[in-house]
Order: C-alpha cells, then structure tokens, then sequence
C-alpha cells in the first residue's frame, strides 16, 4: 500500500455536523484532514497547504462551492488540485455545471460513507499519477532538451501556423536568436532568409501542406546581421508544424577552398614538373648539338689552318691580308668549340662525385658560361678574386649550377631595372668558411618574397617556375655550406655562398 501520509485533504462545509461526519469518514484513511466552514477560509488554506483534494460543499452563504472552485482553478498556484462537490442539489444541471468548472466529481447529499472514501482514495490516486506524469513529462523535456543541446545541429520546432515552437542552443548561436525571444513568435518575423522570397514561400508549404524542404547551402541573416553558411534539412510533423536542422557548414566551406586551392598548386606543381622535364629534355638535346656542332668547328679550324701554310707561293700584300682573315677565322671558330664544350661540360649530368676545387677558377668558368646572357641584357660582371684561398671539396657540375643562377639573376634584375652597372662578383673567407659573393643594383626583393625566397615555386620573375634559389639552398647545404641573402643598400640584392674549405 502506498503512503498516504502526505497526502491532504481539505473538509469546506458551513455545517459543523457535516464537518464531524466527513471527519469521522476519513479519519482512518491516512490522509492529513484540514477544515475549513466558508469559502474564503477555503481558499485561504488552499493556498497555503496545496491539499491534494478538497471535498466542497455547494451551498454555503457568501461564496458559494461553484464560486470557490472557479477561483481555485483560475489561481496557477492552487488549479491542480482535485475539487469533489458535496451537496444536496441533485438535478443535472448542477452536476454538468460543477464538473465543467473543474470539480472531478459530485456526490449527493446525504451519502454513503463508504462511497465517499472510495472515491476520495480514486481522486488521490489519479491526482497522484497526474502529478508523476506531469513531473516525467517535465523530466523528458530536460532530457530532450539536453539531448538536442548535446547534438552539433541546430534545431527548429514550427507549429503548424509556422510559429517557434521550440529552439535548441546551436539554433540560437547560428541565428542570434535567444530561444526565449523567438518561441511564439511566427518563423518569418525573424528575417533569416531576408532576401530569398522562394525559401519563405517554400517554409509556408512547409507548415501547411508538409511539402519537405532541402537545401545544400544557404545563407542566413543573424540578428545581428551577419551572413551564415548553412545547410538546411526541414521536414513536416505528422501532427502538424515541422522541424527545422541548421548545420554550419562555414568550417566545410573553408575545407573545400583549400582543397581548391590545393589541387590548383597541384596542377601548378605539374606545369613546373613538365616544364622541367622540358628543360631536362633540352639540355640532352644541347649537349647532343654541342656534340654534333663541335665537329666542323674543327674541320672548319683545321681548314684555315690548311689554306694558311699554302699562302706561302701569294705575294706579301695579298698573303698577309689572307694570313689575318684566316686567323681571324681559326680564332672565332676555336671561341665557338670552347663556349660549346662548356656548354657540354654544364649540361652534363652531375657524377655524383667531389673533387678538390679551385673556387676562383671555377667561378672563371662561369663567367665564360655567363658571357652570352652579360651581351643580352648589356650588363657586365666583374669580379673580384681573393689569392691563396683554400680549396674546396665540391661537385663542379652543381657549383656551376649555382653560380651561374645567381650571376643570370644578377644580370635579369638590374637590366629590369634599367640600370647598367655591372655585376659584382667576388670571392674571399669569412669565419673559415670559402665565401662567394653576387652583389646586384637591381629592383631588389618585395618582403613577401623575401620570407619565402628560398622555397619551392617562389618567384618575382615574370614567367619564372620558383625553383632555381631552392635548387641552389640544396645543392649548398648538400655540401656542408649554405646561400644567404640580404638586400643592398644601395638598390639591389646581394647573394652570398660558403664553403667548408679541404683541409
């Protein structure tokens, strides 16, 4: 049995007789008794105890029971309390009429003891499940709410007049909207679709006739008026109204830009791999020219030679002039068989190997590489050597690569920059370490570029692929050194290279 101990109940009756006889009814039951003899001594106590149920007598002077439970009902603080009307008036009328102002039964005078606490113990019972019900359902709320606000969503309850029904806390961080100001209040009103009459139309449907609504993307006005990237899922209730989903989508969107922007430097990546084998393909096809050309270089040269020593049987005048045209001819042909071995000699694939180094002689060499683009862009190099440096332990191949790179930079920058003073070049020591240096008065480096010079695809050079200085970076540090750079004072860059010396 179930403890009743709790429980009260409240005797309203003028007649103290009928007070006595309910009293002794009751007073076995377990239930806490109150008393009251008039309606405002009722509701006085009503107010104050919260009893379970009242058994009110209809017919008292002043207020009457119908007039008291009028009163109950309509007091927030004391409507869910169980009204049994007692009384003499037995027509239909009076009984219809007390049960429609919130009584939940009507016994006749005079009654059965028996009758009245059986049903008084049925009213407390159902009373008690209604209250355990109303608590559960409140409790489900809670849990329902926590649930909503546990999931990453924003979600949207619309009514069938397309009202707010009900807001989770991600739907009031998307939209700006505290759930306490919106819940009432018509979905329109909130203006998060301002500008997309189709979609306000769309959610009228939506309500009214339960047509579903999808969208991938869509933008949303916040009540503070900034747009918001959403995709937006809103499906009809069978009961009427319907339930929106909000899904920010902005940290996806990011994703996908970046994505974008990744396979577009992918596929920038691939036009500078393709352009490389290009220049891989090139410099085979060079070095087989070179090849190719060099042979009748030498015949040319050897014929010269030839059509020299039979001058001997011409007079002086016309033999001396063919003798000086003839060396003129031996010299520029031996001046194109060297610049193309050393064409041969660059484009060579590197051996892998080191050898010991004289960094003056090989940077001699490079000029002579370097001569055809000094003629292009009308700038010379000078340099300036360091006797007695020590030697250093280097590939030549690659040590050229990086010289020559440096030195065509050099060159490039200052002509753009439509100034003609040469190039220097120069080498020297510096804290033990084998230094070269390339000094420009160019256009110099913007500062973007100056934080990334050294990496992959980074270039200031109209039609540059980026990879030259990174090549150089590696080809230096690959030989225990490294390339520095900082800008020239005087307008410009300067480039400089160290070597560990061959001790």
């Amino acid at each position: 049995m179930s403890d009743t101990s709790s429980e009260q109940v409240l005797l309203v009756d003028d007649n103290p007789t009928n007070l006595q006889v309910l009293f002794k009814t009751l007073e076995g039951s377990g239930y806490r008794l109150l008393a009251a003899r008039d309606g405002e001594s009722a509701l006085y106590t009503a107010k104050r105890a919260r009893p379970a149920l009242i058994l009110l007598d209809v017919m008292m002077p002043g207020m009457d029971g119908f007039e008291v439970c009028e009163r109950l009902k309509a007091d927030p603080d004391t409507a869910d309390i169980a009204v049994i009307f007692l009384s003499a008036l037995t027509d239909s009328q009076s009984k219809v009429h007390g049960l429609a102002i919130g009584g939940v039964d009507y016994i006749a005078k005079p009654f059965q003891t028996d009758e009245v606490l059986a049903r008084v113990r049925t009213h407390i019972k159902i009373q008690r499940l209604e209250r355990a019900l109303a608590r559960r359902n409140i409790e489900l709320e809670d849990e329902n709410q926590q649930i909503l606000n546990a999931v990453d969503e924003g979600i949207v309850g619309l009514d069938v007049e397309g009202r707010v029904t009900s807001m989770n806390s991600q739907a009031a961080a998307l939209t700006g909207w505290a759930a306490g100001d919106c819940i009432g209040e018509l979905f329109s009103q909130l203006q998060l679709f301002p500008n997309d009459q189709a979609l306000n139309q769309s959610f009228a449907l939506l309500c009214e006739g339960g047509v579903g609504l999808r969208k991938e993307h869509v933008s949303i006005s916040t009540r503070q008026g900034r747009l918001a990237p959403v995709a937006l899922n809103a499906t009809p209730r069978a009961e009427g109204g319907a339930v929106l989903v909000l899904r920010d989508i902005s940290e996806w969107l990011q994703n996908q830009h970046a994505l974008e922007q990744a396979r577009e430097e992918m596929d920038s990546q691939r036009q500078h791999l393709a352009h490389i084998e290009r220049l891989s393909t090139g410099g085979e096809m060079a070095a087989g020219i070179a090849h190719e050309v060099n042979q009748p270089l030498t015949a040319v040269t050897n014929y010269a030679r030839v059509a020299q020593r039979l001058l001997a049987d011409l007079p002086d005048d016309r033999r001396l002039k063919m003798d000086e045209v003839l060396g003129k001819i031996t010299i520029q042909a031996e001046r194109a068989a060297a610049v193309i071995q050393r064409m041969r000699s660059y484009v060579k694939k590197p051996s892998g190997g080191r050898e010991v180094l004289d960094l003056n002689e090989v940077l001699e060499d490079v000029l002579a590489l370097a001569e055809v683009d000094s003629r292009v862009n009308a700038i010379s190099v000078n340099m300036t050597k360091t006797e007695d440096l020590p030697k250093i332990m280097a590939d030549e191949v690659q040590l050229q690569q990086v010289a020559l790179n440096l030195i065509r930079n050099a060159m490039e920058s200052t002509a753009k920059a439509g100034q003609k003073n040469p190039v220097e070049l120069s080498t020297y020591q510096d804290n033990g370490m084998v230094c070269f240096k390339v000094k420009d008065f160019g256009e110099g480096l913007a500062p973007e570029i100056e934080e990334q010079l050294f990496s992959p695809f980074v270039t200031s050079k109209e039609g540059g692929m980026g990879i030259g200085l990174s090549v150089s970076k590696s080809i230096m540090q690959g030989h225990g050194g490294d390339i520095r750079f900082v800008a020239n004072p005087d307008g410009g860059a300067i480039f400089s290279c160290e070597f560990p010396p061959h001790l």
